[in-house]
C-alpha cells in the first residue's frame, strides 16, 4: 500500500511539473510582429496597424491611416474580433478586462483598450501614430491579451476622444475597424 501511494505521489508530481513546463513554454513563445488591415464603413481600405510586443512588456501599435476624414479621431481596442460594416457595433465595447472607467484623464482609471491620445488625420486623409499600451499583452494565456476570447478589434471613431467621459470618451460613430486575432 505504501509503495502504491509513493508511486501515485510521484506520478502526480510529474504531471504538475509537465503542466508547469507547458505553461512556461506557451508564455515563452513570442508573438512575431504582425499587421492588421483597417476598412472604412464603406468597405474601403483605411490603412494598417503594425502590432508587436514592446520591450517594456506591453504592446506597441503603429497606426498608418488613409482614406479617413481630416481631424482628430479617437482610437480604441474593442472587445470582439469582428468588424461588421457599416457601424462596426459588432466590435462591442472597449476592451476592459479589469472593469475600469474610460479615459486616461479619468480618476477612476482607464480601460485596457484606451489609447493615450487621439490620432490626427491631415488634409490628405492620412495620418500616423504609435502607441505603447502597457495594460495589454500578446500572451494568449493572459486575461488582458489582445487575443483573449478569440481576439479583439481596433476601432477608429469619427471624433476625438475627450479622455475622460465614460464609456467611450464622446468619440462618436465608428468609422474604421481592424480585427486583431492571433497570427
Amino acid at each position: 500500500m505504501m509503495q502504491q501511494s509513493r508511486t501515485t505521489t510521484w506520478a502526480l508530481a510529474g504531471l504538475f511539473a509537465l503542466g508547469s513546463l507547458a505553461t512556461t513554454a506557451a508564455k515563452a513563445d513570442k508573438v512575431h510582429p504582425f499587421k492588421v488591415n483597417f476598412v472604412t464603413s464603406k468597405g474601403e481600405p483605411a490603412g494598417v496597424a503594425k502590432i508587436s510586443e514592446d520591450k517594456s512588456g506591453g504592446v506597441k501599435i503603429k497606426l498608418e491611416f488613409k482614406n479617413l476624414p481630416p481631424g482628430q479621431h479617437g482610437v480604441h481596442i474593442h472587445e470582439n474580433a469582428t468588424c461588421t460594416a457599416p457601424d462596426f457595433k459588432s466590435a462591442g465595447g472597449h476592451f476592459n478586462p479589469t472593469g475600469k472607467h474610460h479615459g486616461f484623464e479619468n480618476p477612476m482609471g482607464h480601460h485596457a483598450g484606451d489609447t493615450p491620445s487621439n490620432v490626427v488625420i491631415g488634409d490628405n486623409h492620412s495620418g500616423e501614430a504609435t502607441f505603447i499600451l502597457s495594460d495589454v499583452t500578446l500572451d494568449p494565456l493572459a486575461p488582458n491579451s489582445l487575443f483573449a476570447h478569440g481576439g479583439t478589434s481596433i476601432v477608429v471613431h469619427a471624433s476625438g476622444d475627450d479622455m475622460k467621459s465614460d464609456p467611450a470618451g464622446n468619440a462618436g460613430a465608428r468609422i474604421a475597424c481592424a480585427v486583431v486575432v492571433q497570427p
